[in-house]
């Protein structure tokens, strides 16, 4: 197999795992369409399919390009083979020095070549992040920001976003409660005040209100897993707080909740499009000159 052949079929291989990329993105986007997003429980079991899924691909991907690369260089002993004994026949010397320099050379020429099209995935893939919908909302959050001299504070996107966001925002303010803290007197709260929150509530199966025991469940996995943290978990916290909760987002003016309460806001950003299933919230921190991630 001459080079141009062995670089053509290395062409289709990585145009065949680009278009499998895209496909799964698309079956991605489906399945997030098919789970409403105040089920949490069966959003944290799509958060794992889906990392399941992508796992899967890339693997299949390396497998592929591992055995492609070992193709070529049995192709390549061979060949070195091939010329060796017609060099002997015609009463020539190949040089076992100069075999050898001659197999690591293309070994080279060929990682370098696998190198150079894994920059251009990743250069085409960021160009597609520029228009995208997560690049433009960090720039228009960012803008909004830096009117208010401040900046985004990474929170990591763990199922615990929004009370870690809470948390370093009140540590800013000097108060010292932690996450698992912030869950279980959210959970406590909210199951002495149901009538505030139960109505708001709904089984995504039958679209019914959530029974007692239902809501029973969801504040126990409130406490006590990584469950995702919105609105109704946010009213709660200002009240237990007594503290307004600012949260800005990019397209929309910022939501206050808990006016009623005179202090100092603690103040959050939602992100829709931050990661692959959307939803999740950051904190601030006040602008420096050193750029954020």
């Amino acid at each position: 197999m001459d080079e141009e052949e062995g670089g053509s079929e290395e062409a289709v291989l990585f145009q065949q795992h680009r278009k499998e990329k895209k496909d799964l993105q698309a079956k991605i986007q489906s399945m997030k369409n098919t789970v409403p997003k105040n089920d949490k429980k069966r959003r944290k079991q799509l958060t794992e399919d889906i990392a399941k899924l992508e796992a899967d691909l890339e693997e299949k991907h390396q497998q592929e390009l591992a055995g492609r690369v070992q193709e070529q260089c049995v192709q390549t002993e061979i060949n070195s083979v091939t010329n060796g004994v017609t060099g002997l026949e015609l009463g020539g010397e190949v040089p076992a020095q100069q075999s050898r320099m001659s197999k690591a050379q293309k070994r080279r020429e060929k990682k370098a070549a696998l190198e150079k099209e894994r920059d251009e995935r990743i250069a085409e893939a960021e160009v597609e992040n520029l228009s995208g919908a997560r690049h433009l909302e960090s720039q228009k959050l960012a803008h909004i920001l830096s009117e208010r001299q401040l900046q985004i504070k990474h929170i990591p996107s763990d199922g615990h976003c929004m009370y870690r966001a809470i948390e370093h925002q009140l540590k800013e303010q000097g108060a010292n409660l932690t996450l698992s803290s912030l869950r279980h007197q959210t959970a406590d709260y909210m199951q002495s005040h149901a009538d505030d929150f139960l109505p708001f509530l709904t089984n995504s199966t039958t679209g019914e209100m959530y029974t007692q025991d239902e809501f029973e469940k969801y504040c126990s996995e409130i406490a006590n897993t990584p469950a995702w943290g919105g609105q109704l978990e946010l009213r709660a916290l200002s009240h237990i707080l007594k503290t307004p909760i600012e949260v800005i987002q990019a397209d929309s003016a910022p939501v206050v909740i808990g006016e009623e309460y005179g202090d100092k806001p603690v103040t959050v950003l939602y992100m829709r499009y931050a990661y692959g299933l959307g939803e999740h919230y950051n904190s601030i921190e006040p602008l420096s000159a050193a750029p954020t991630e």
